[in-house]
């Protein structure tokens, strides 16, 4: 049986236009003021930028010009996703975006909550970056619906060990957790890790895929 799910964001509970078309030029227009206003407190972030980059020399301007170049390349690297969580805070805080969740998504999650069935998130995003997210939706605060929240740290989304990572860290039999995303190469390494998994395809392209979560029937994929 199914006794945990592991969800996928972006282009799975959410818009992938959210994310491409408001999340992230959020963040490149309002880091530098961020980073400079902040310096002190994000000096490990930008450190880690210079360490990546092989540059310990990078000026604080030469580090903005490197972090708006990775968001332009859509990278998934550890500090620019804390820094875009840090900046989201302060976007949702003033009411700048509310996160989109479908409501297929959110009917799915409530009813598989009230089952006693355990949800996650696992991310390319930051986990503070997720929290706020479902914190601050049109449908309210949606993170009393989650027991944990995984991100780039537990490592890349399309190696299997970090499907087995998860698995142990909630402390479940890999076998029984059902992993949801968007992407046929995350859903191929969870597959490796032993996973269950669903090919969610909101544009219906993709063969053995559902187009949303009122296609998942736990009760049929447990079975």
């Amino acid at each position: 049986m199914i006794r945990a799910i592991v969800t996928d964001i972006e282009g799975t509970t959410s818009s992938i236009s959210f994310v491409k078309d408001v999340l992230f030029p959020y963040a490149w227009k309002e880091i530098p003021a961020f980073v400079r206003e902040n310096e002190k407190q994000v000096a490990g972030l930008l450190d880690e930028v210079r360490s990546i980059e092989k540059n310990p020399k990078l000026s604080t301007d030469e580090v903005i010009t490197t972090l708006q170049r990775w968001i332009d390349e859509d990278q998934k690297i550890t500090p620019l996703k804390a820094l875009q969580g840090l900046i989201w805070q302060a976007g949702y805080a003033a009411g700048d975006f509310k996160g989109h969740i479908y409501d297929d998504a959110l009917e799915g999650l409530q009813r598989w909550h009230a089952a006693g069935i355990k949800l996650y998130v696992y991310s390319s995003g930051s986990v503070p970056a997720q929290k706020l997210l479902f914190a601050h939706t049109p449908k309210g605060d949606l993170t009393p619906l989650f027991s944990g929240y995984f991100d780039t740290s537990t490592g890349p989304k399309l190696e299997a060990e970090s499907y087995r990572k998860i698995a142990r860290q909630i402390n479940a039999p890999v076998n029984t957790i059902l992993f949801l995303s968007d992407n046929p190469q995350e859903i191929s390494a969870a597959t490796e890790a032993g996973m269950e998994t669903i090919l969610v395809d909101r544009e219906n392209n993709s063969p053995n895929s559902v187009k949303n979560f009122d296609q998942i029937t736990i009760q049929e994929k447990a079975a």
